[in-house]
């Protein structure tokens, strides 16, 4: 029928895609393989995760020395690989995550997305019917009631708890809702944050490698073919 594209020429296309020496072709098909690398690697990290994103980097020294900046989190759901836990059910059995206890969490404080999400650890899960009167083991001064049921979160290297301090461009956050939570950290990679940190540059880089690589193919097969069109002008005039 008219307006259908052959299928054997669009194979034909791809075949001539795949061969083709142009260098810009060749940058493109390089550009291509690591989108497909990059693509298949999100897959499998989402799939594993169940989450997304399922990494993320610190970015603060709010978690020192347990987490530190440039160090990559994999993320996962709340309640995958083993049971969430804040601290005080984390004390109860005896069970630390990152040298301490209750699990770490990603959350985007208020529910907020213009900002960046926060990763901190969970002290308590406080209700509108039941005030706060200590956290993390400490007395408050004064009794702590809650506006909604929620997790209270604290920064292992912060003096006071999230719902008690003040961020700017978020103000004072709220005690995270289920809703609100991104996932739970399950272990940290040292350094390799600071790829996505400095993406910019990274893909800088990748771009200039790739175009360099496609330069020296291109010179060396220009070089090849010079050789060999030499070597038949050359017994040319011998015969």
């Amino acid at each position: 029928m008219a307006g259908k594209e052959n299928p054997r020429d669009i194979r034909t296309l791809i075949a001539q895609f795949r061969t083709s020496d142009n260098w810009m072709v060749g940058i493109a098909r390089d550009l291509l393989w690591v989108a497909g690398v990059v693509g298949t690697i999100a897959l499998i990290l989402f799939l594993v995760c169940g989450t997304w994103p399922a990494v993320v980097t610190i970015e603060s020294g709010s978690m020192t020395p347990n987490m530190n900046i440039g160090d990559l989190v994999v993320v996962v759901q709340k309640d995958r690989y083993g049971e969430f836990m804040t601290w005080e059910q984390g004390k109860q059995a005896n069970v630390t995550r990152f040298n301490g206890y209750g699990d770490v969490i990603i959350y985007k404080p208020n529910g907020m997305t213009s900002v960046h999400p926060i990763i901190h650890r969970v002290v308590a899960y406080a209700t509108t019917t039941t005030p706060l009167t200590e956290i993390r083991g400490e007395q408050l001064k004064e009794n702590y009631t809650v506006a909604h049921d929620g997790y209270i979160t604290w920064g292992d290297n912060n003096p006071i708890p999230d719902q008690f301090a003040s961020y700017e461009g978020i103000g004072t956050p709220e005690p995270v809702k289920d809703g609100w939570i991104v996932g739970k950290a399950l272990f940290t990679i040292p350094l390799v944050g600071y790829l996505p940190l400095h993406i910019v540059e990274v893909v800088i880089i990748v771009a200039v490698i790739l175009i360099l690589h496609e330069f020296y193919l291109q010179s060396r097969e220009n070089e090849r073919t010079g050789e060999a069109e030499s070597r038949q002008k050359k017994a040319g005039k011998k015969n």
